[in-house]
């Protein structure tokens, strides 16, 4: 019981208020790979926490002082979680080391090599495709990512080599306790504006993110990006630009894919093949290859990796994929990625009608970015939205999913319940889709709109 800050050598037990998030989880699976005790908390059980009790984690789901261990060198908490959190306050006034997630990837990542991936949006898949090159490779790295590899079914994995890549979150301000021997920079569009206030405030941490990489570190970032995004050594990567100094060409659509040629900086690596949709993820590879090349890790390793590369959960994620019927699910919770997810399921499948159902993800972001939703979801035929995924928020008046169902000008348009979505695909989606022409739907959103994927993936196939 000490609020001393430890080494991680020297750490012995920690425990996790939060423990199910998909960051919190990646480094509780750190700890337990280093034979440390771990434990956790969590308001509800869900497939991240079985399988973590599975793995060897204890794990209880309500607020109670007698389950929780008096031995704890660290106690990690999540920003998601209330302050007046009996378990929180309990340690705090116990004078534990109580440190939030951003506090212990700190003292993780201090003594090792960092590629810290950062963004908006696309820093999950990129994330993953770094350390999915490096481990394919034989390079290796322990790996701190915001989503489940589809290759590995974890959020996390551990080597020899003392090298971290580590997804790098902007919420809280968090990435600014990281120092980047690599930086990469996806995006930085406007978003979570319930702590930056303004866009410019956005793109002011992102600058500060990037003076943090390390002397003579990279900072790759997107072309286009703002100038004063730079550090010590700085190259800029696209999904086509030549005057970017990292971009595809030769780009080919094959059997919902992509076949490419990489321009790297004195390097091009031909007929690089990525067996995942959306053009924005070859934009996304591109960057990963650049950080691989930049390594030293060979082209045709490069390749091979490349090729084996099967996506991340939930990130363009193909749950159905026939002649006449393709369904895909993705992540995407901002007006910027949803775009993306639409032009890429576009680009792949002109002919087919697309249906789009968005569970929108938190009042102050609806509120924000309802204009910019109903324009983005104007480009689908059908659109069904989900009433708002609360996650942290209280609601506020005057904001529901009505408000970018107002201004949507699509073909065909509606507010259904979880239940009446089940209901409508089976008595009127199922029933009436256009099997000649084919017919694409997608799911998005960050809340739990990932639970209706197999109940709408079962009517769909009877």
């Amino acid at each position: 019981m000490s609020a001393v800050r430890k080494h991680i050598n020297e750490v012995q037990a920690v425990y996790f208020i939060g423990i199910g998030g998909i960051g919190m989880s990646a480094i509780a699976r750190y700890f337990l790979s280093l034979g440390k005790k771990v434990s956790g908390y969590d308001r509800t059980e869900t497939a991240i926490t079985s399988q973590l009790e599975k793995e060897g984690i204890a794990i209880h789901y309500n607020e109670d002082l007698t389950l929780i261990p008096k031995e704890a060198d660290y106690v990690v908490y999540t920003p998601a979680i209330p302050k007046d959190h009996k378990e929180l306050v309990f340690y705090q006034n116990e004078g534990y080391a109580v440190v939030k997630r951003s506090d212990i990837l700190q003292v993780i990542s201090e003594g090792s090599f960092n590629i810290c991936v950062a963004g908006t949006h696309g820093k999950t898949t990129t994330s993953t495709m770094v350390a999915h090159l490096l481990r394919h490779s034989g390079y290796g790295c322990n790996a701190f990512l915001g989503g489940i590899s589809a290759n590995y079914g974890t959020n996390f994995w551990s080597s020899d080599n003392n090298v971290c890549v580590i997804e790098a979150d902007e919420y809280d301000r968090s990435f600014l306790k990281l120092s980047p021997d690599v930086a990469v920079i996806t995006a930085t569009d406007a978003d979570h504006l319930d702590i930056y206030e303004t866009e410019a405030n956005v793109k002011d941490a992102f600058r500060q993110f990037a003076a943090k990489t390390k002397k003579g570190g990279l900072l790759l970032k997107k072309l286009g990006l703002e100038q004063e995004i730079v550090a010590d050594r700085t190259v800029s990567y696209s999904i086509q630009d030549d005057t970017a100094e990292v971009y595809a060409t030769n780009i080919r659509v094959h059997e919902g894919g992509y076949s490419f040629d990489a321009v790297l900086p004195g390097n091009r690596i031909s007929d690089i093949r990525l067996n995942m949709g959306g053009m924005h993820n070859v934009e996304n590879m591109m960057a990963a290859i650049g950080v691989a090349s930049d390594l030293g890790i060979e082209a045709e390793k490069i390749k091979a990796a490349v090729t084996t590369f099967k996506g991340v959960k939930r990130r363009f994620e193909y749950i159905v994929n026939q002649k006449d019927l393709v369904f895909v699910d993705d992540y995407a919770h901002h007006p910027e990625e949803l775009k993306a997810l639409i032009n890429g399921v576009q680009t792949l499948f002109p002919e087919k009608r697309c249906t789009l159902i968005f569970q929108p993800h938190l009042f102050t972001r609806t509120r924000d970015f309802a204009a910019g939703f109903a324009e983005v979801l104007g480009g689908v035929d059908n659109v069904v939205l989900l009433p708002i995924y609360p996650a942290r928020e209280l609601p506020i008046e005057g904001v529901s999913s009505n408000l970018v169902l107002d201004y949507v000008n699509a073909k065909s348009k509606a507010l259904y319940t979880k239940e009446q979505l089940l209901d409508w695909i089976e008595a009127d989606f199922s029933v009436n889709r256009n099997r000649e022409q084919g017919e694409v739907i997608i799911t998005a959103g960050a809340g739990d709109i990932d639970k209706l994927i197999e109940p709408i993936k079962q009517i769909l196939t009877k």
